[in-house]
């Protein structure tokens, strides 16, 4: 793959995991590495976590890890994801997220920023991430783009972060809550679980964002 690679002091990727389950946390993570060690980095094999093997990705994000000058993280919870998509407390799931992705810019302070854009207009992304930037990094050079994690090494590096992020917090939850399946709408074992779990105690666990619409047909009577 011929990664784009950018002559900049410090660059940073910024990536998401887990936006689509229905049980769990939206991790946001970034990578932020300093120009000279960007080819280092691609060499590692980094490419889109979605296409990694577990065993890789756990080894990808531990040598990424040593490599990288600094290293965000922030996992938003069910609540936190229902109230964006409510409007409560966010002006919707893709605002969530880009407040996110600018705490995690802010604390990386890089001098530029490549994010994978979660919205179809990543225009409209980055004008929001950069309203969102603390004054004094308003001036930086963000790039937002669909897919960003197939062409910049640095946002791969911080999708297989955010990805390794996520599973460590989903095998957490199962130790508690039991298995619930991969947690995506889709998958029948999350789906047989949320059911029996309601059954059995008349509501739903924490874990579980119920704003999707796989909840809220369980909780009318659909999934029943």
């Amino acid at each position: 793959m011929n990664w784009v690679v950018a002559k900049y002091k410090l660059i940073a990727g910024v990536d998401d995991a887990g936006r689509g389950p229905v049980i769990g946390p939206l991790v946001i993570a970034g990578v932020a590495v300093p120009e000279g060690r960007l080819n280092a980095l691609a060499n590692l094999g980094v490419k889109d976590s979605k296409m990694l093997s577990p065993r890789v990705r756990r080894r990808l994000a531990s040598l990424i890890r040593h490599l990288a000058t600094r290293v965000s993280v922030r996992v938003v919870d069910p609540e936190t994801i229902d109230k964006a998509v409510m409007r409560v407390s966010y002006k919707g799931l893709n605002h969530l997220e880009a407040a996110y992705v600018a705490e995690v810019i802010g604390e990386m302070r890089p001098h530029v920023a490549y994010v994978d854009s979660p919205d179809i207009r990543p225009e409209r992304f980055r004008v929001m991430v950069l309203k969102l930037l603390p004054a004094e990094l308003r001036g930086l050079k963000l790039v937002c783009e669909n897919k960003a994690d197939q062409r910049y090494a640095v946002v791969a590096a911080a999708s297989i972060i955010a990805k390794e992020v996520r599973e460590e917090e989903v095998r957490r939850l199962k130790a508690e809550f039991g298995d619930f399946g991969s947690g995506y709408p889709a998958d029948p074992r999350t789906v047989r679980f949320l059911r029996e779990y309601y059954r059995r105690w008349g509501d739903l666990p924490p874990i579980v964002r119920r704003t999707w619409s796989t909840v809220r047909k369980l909780l009318s009577g659909g999934l029943a």
